[in-house]
C-alpha cells in the first residue's frame, strides 16, 4: 500500500508539472500572438493543437482563417475548429458555426450553423447567443421567430454582448409588449434552467 501511494504521489506530480508547462506554452503562444509574433504564436500553438488542445486548436484555426503567420486556408480553419468544437469548446463552436453561416471552407449551411452556436450559446457564449438572435430574427435555419429572436438577444446582453442589446431593441419594436413579456420570460428560464430550457 506504501508503494502505491508513493507511485500516485509520484503520478500527480507528473501530472501537476505537465500541465504547468502545458499553460505555461499556451501562454507564451497567447503573448506571442497577442504581440503580432505570430510566428512564435504559432510554434507555441501547434504542438499543444496536436496533442489535443482544443483552446490551442480553436486559436490556431483562427490563425489560418486570418492568414497569421500561415497562408490563409479557411478548410484548415474549418479543421481545427471542429476538433476544438467537438470537444465542446465553446468559441471553437461559435466559430465553426460562423463558418458555416458564411459558407467559408465549408458549404453554407444555416442548419449546421444554428447548431455550433447553439451548443455554444447553451455554454453562456454571448456572442453565440447573439448570433441565435439573428437566425431566429431572419428565420435563417429556422423558422422566422421573434420570440425566441428577442429572448436569444436578451440572454447575449445580460452575458456582456453589447449588440445583442441593440438587437433586442430591433426586435422589440416589431412586436407586442406582451410578446416581449413572453421573450423576457422565456430568457429567465433558459438562464435559471443553466440554458437547458431555451424556448
Amino acid at each position: 500500500m506504501k508503494n502505491l501511494n508513493i507511485i500516485s504521489a509520484a503520478f500527480i506530480s507528473v501530472v501537476m508539472l505537465a500541465t504547468s508547462a502545458f499553460a505555461q506554452d499556451f501562454q507564451k503562444g497567447w503573448d506571442a500572438y497577442e504581440a503580432g509574433d505570430y510566428a512564435t504564436a504559432l510554434q507555441e500553438f501547434r504542438p499543444l493543437a496536436e496533442q489535443g488542445d482544443a483552446s490551442a486548436q480553436n486559436n490556431l484555426g483562427f490563425m489560418y482563417y486570418k492568414g497569421q503567420g500561415v497562408p490563409q486556408d479557411n478548410t484548415e480553419a474549418v479543421k481545427l475548429y471542429r476538433l476544438a468544437a467537438e470537444q465542446g469548446y465553446a468559441k471553437a463552436q461559435y466559430n465553426l458555426g460562423v463558418m458555416y453561416a458564411k459558407g467559408r471552407g465549408v458549404p453554407q449551411d444555416h442548419e449546421e450553423a444554428l447548431k455550433w452556436y447553439r451548443l455554444s450559446a447553451e455554454q453562456g457564449y454571448a456572442i453565440a447567443q447573439n448570433n441565435l438572435g439573428f437566425m431566429y430574427y431572419k428565420g435563417k435555419g429556422v423558422p422566422q421567430d421573434n420570440v425566441l429572436a428577442h429572448m436569444w438577444f436578451n440572454l447575449g446582453a445580460a452575458n456582456g454582448y453589447e449588440n445583442a442589446a441593440k438587437g433586442m431593441d430591433m426586435v422589440a419594436k416589431k412586436i407586442t409588449t406582451q410578446a416581449i413579456e413572453q421573450a423576457q420570460a422565456l430568457a429567465r428560464e433558459c438562464m435559471s434552467s443553466n440554458y437547458q430550457k431555451c424556448g
